[in-house]
């Protein structure tokens, strides 16, 4: 008997059961996208001489409407009931910052049910790494403006308690955005709980100052996993351009795991993720540095 033709306790057909569906049995909330799309991007020089600096910058819009008008949110909206989730953060992505054509990854999905004042609003979120000198960015839709911000998150504190079954471990962590005309801040205390083989994590916002929803602590969870992904994965290379050299690529190492990093050891595992070509810089002022670019095969080379 095919799966359509069994019968349920009702006596009734995978069709009977589908006609006589009341879909307004269960409540039904909203569904949101939210998207994470950092670069990571020169200082201003103030020495043509020296290297410029590298920065971590997070794209963020201003919210033209209630709830948080005025306040900064990651770029985002809700999902039409025709749509899948990802051609969901696509459109909502062109329309409010004018991006498109980019590889996201799912994050994580954020539940709480106080989370949006309108209604119950379950968001996912998604992550993207991108090299914005490619990116033509313009607020529109319900934006009133979008911008890049330089973005910073680092532990400040750190409690470790021991229970009967394991463990409880506190952090907070200050969370800074900023560019030439705003600065926002939030303070993020993370609970881990550990029994046994089972741990959880929880996540509250302390203090948020201009950063609106509950997008600080989706921003400091984004941090943290960029920061664990960096060291087995590729990722870090949609941030570089075709050509770069090692310095360049070990300053973006840099600015994402927010320390310095050994030279030597640096290079050592990196080497079968890069290529080494012909070519070499022309910055006035700078000695001449080769150029290298991303090795698709590198996971070949390192099995």
């Amino acid at each position: 008997m095919s799966e359509s033709k069994k019968l349920n306790k009702q006596g009734l057909t995978e069709e009977q059961f589908l006609a006589a569906y009341d879909a307004s049995k269960f409540d039904r909330p909203s569904m949101t996208v939210d998207m994470l799309i950092f670069t990571v991007t020169d200082e201003k020089k103030e020495n043509y001489r020296k290297l410029p600096q590298k920065v971590l910058r997070l794209l963020m819009i201003k919210r033209g409407d209630h709830p948080y008008i005025g306040q900064w949110a990651l770029p985002g909206g809700f999902v039409n009931m025709d749509e899948n989730l990802e051609d969901g953060a696509l459109r909502e992505l062109k329309e409010e910052t004018n991006i498109d054509n980019i590889y996201m990854e799912q994050l994580y999905t954020w539940g709480d049910v106080n989370r949006d004042p309108r209604t119950r609003v379950i968001s996912v979120s998604y992550m993207a790494l991108v090299d914005s000198s490619n990116l033509n960015i313009k607020a529109s839709d319900d934006a009133d403006d979008a911008k890049w911000f330089t973005v910073s998150c680092n532990m400040y504190q750190e409690q470790k308690t021991l229970t009967e079954k394991g463990y409880i471990l506190q952090r907070l962590y200050n969370l800074k955005l900023s560019n030439e005309e705003e600065n926002l801040s939030a303070v993020i205390k993370t609970v881990k709980t550990v029994e046994g083989k089972i741990s959880r994590v929880e996540r509250e916002i302390v203090e948020s100052n201009g950063i609106a929803f509950d997008h600080a602590k989706i921003i400091q969870y984004a941090i943290e996993r960029l920061r664990n992904k960096i060291e087995y994965t590729d990722i870090a290379f949609n941030l570089m351009p075709a050509r770069f050299t090692l310095t360049e690529l070990q300053q973006v190492y840099e600015v994402i795991l927010d320390k310095e990093l050994l030279k030597a050891n640096f290079r050592r595992k990196i080497a079968d993720m890069v290529i080494e070509t012909n070519e070499y810089t022309k910055d006035a002022g700078h000695r001449p540095s080769k150029l290298f670019k991303f090795n698709p095969n590198w996971n070949d080379a390192s099995e």
